[in-house]
């Protein structure tokens, strides 16, 4: 499992825009059977502008040994995390087109650090990303789905940076709104050691909340629909990896989700599943094979199940942290509140919850419809992950339609 771990700049500079000369590379925009018009994407450095520096974001390899309880809990080898900190760093630059029927618009640059510097692995990650983009952009259809972030083109300089230029749908995610509004309940609710939160005030706030926090679920399961109809696993699914436009809850009506961050996207054609696995996704197999995944329909069947699990614990973090006061959730805390201390019992963790007042507002929320959040969690993270729900029926499932909103 990849966990993403940000760390944005906030700078008060203007923005300003600079032209940079970078050695033209060609890329392959081959993928298997499979081949994109390479004249739908931007591959001349000369046509960007490239502008302030946003921030920078690492991954976390979350692994996991212990508390297997039998031979089909060996897929379960997360449930005591060991947390190493990847050696990929990416850097975040705003930008925008110069030349051309795109011009003037806004993109976001996703920098992976040249082989020289970044090694092997950043190398692979780049081409990887651009692959998977390249896979799901090269169908008609591919964009009616809002939900997944917009490949522009890019480029690679003389010391091997490979610059990957995205459409500017938006800066924050999922995990900037959950820390924001986790902050602001700290803010309102305790001035002093008083609780100054109105009582009416309260209410209005927590729906417009669980208003906004189920539209930006029901987007990104939107995504990871398209993905999986297309033969994409996602892989470093969680609240770093979805994209937001807005991070104001009033005007959720406008809100659009995206999924991003497709480096350790896997290529789940049954072709593809036959060869030797790429070096990114050899975790993935590994636990495929302790979980009795052989042939390429049970691998096929794991790797979407796969998604479907971290799927679960982003719509849990997304029902905990955004209504909890700033420090009393994390997306790792949770993971071992869900993993190692109740063994993937959602009704047991429930129980502990209600007994913690910090997290009544996360209860509430997961009990609309006679409990139907924590049934459908409970769904997703299922031991074996034969009966874990497609990405649709996650879609289709009563709490994500919102009708107890």
């Amino acid at each position: 499992m990849v966990v993403l771990t940000a760390d944005y700049s906030s700078t008060s500079t203007p923005l300003c825009f600079f032209r940079f000369r970078f050695r033209q590379t060609q890329f392959n925009f081959n993928s298997g059977r499979r081949q994109f018009c390479k004249a739908t994407l931007i591959t001349n450095s000369d046509s960007f502008e490239v502008g302030r520096l946003i921030g920078s974001y690492g991954f976390m390899n979350v692994t996991s040994y212990s508390g297997l309880q039998s031979p089909m809990d060996l897929e379960y080898l997360r449930r005591s995390q060991d947390v190493g900190e990847g050696s990929v760093k990416i850097r975040l630059y705003e930008g925008r087109i110069a030349q051309g029927p795109l011009r003037g618009t806004p993109i976001i640059f996703k920098v992976y650090r040249g082989q020289q510097v970044g090694g092997l692995e950043a190398d692979l990650m780049a081409s990887n990303e651009l692959s998977a983009h390249a896979s799901l952009q090269n169908n008609s259809k591919a964009m009616a789905c809002q939900n997944i972030q917009i490949l522009l083109g890019g480029f690679e300089t003389k010391t091997g940076e490979q610059w990957l230029a995205f459409r500017n749908d938006g800066k924050y995610t999922a995990a900037d709104y959950a820390k924001v509004s986790s902050e602001k309940i700290s803010r309102d609710s305790d001035v002093g050691g008083l609780k100054l939160w109105n009582i009416f005030e309260k209410d209005e706030t927590i729906k417009r909340r669980r208003y906004f926090v189920t539209k930006l679920l029901q987007g990104a399961i939107r995504g990871l629909v398209y993905m999986h109809d297309h033969d994409r696993l996602h892989q470093s699914l969680g609240p770093a990896s979805v994209v937001l436009n807005t991070m104001v809850e009033k005007d959720a009506a406008y809100l659009v989700p995206r999924l991003r961050d497709l480096a350790f996207s896997v290529d789940v054609r049954y072709s593809e599943l036959e060869g030797d696995s790429s070096r990114l996704s050899e975790g993935l197999w590994r636990r495929a094979s302790a979980a009795g995944a052989f042939t390429p329909l049970e691998k096929r069947a794991f790797g979407i199940a796969d998604d479907i699990y971290e799927a679960g614990l982003l719509i849990a973090y997304m029902a905990f942290v955004p209504f909890c006061e700033a420090g009393v959730m994390d997306s790792l805390s949770l993971r071992r509140l869900v993993e190692n201390t109740f063994q993937l019992d959602v009704e047991a963790m429930r129980e502990y919850c209600i007994a913690d007042e910090r997290l009544g507002e996360a209860v509430k929320f997961l009990d609309v419809g006679k409990g139907a959040g924590w049934e459908l969690v409970q769904a997703m993270i299922k031991h074996d992950y034969r009966e874990r729900p497609i990405a649709e029926a996650v879609l289709n499932h009563r709490f994500m339609g919102g009708a107890f909103l």
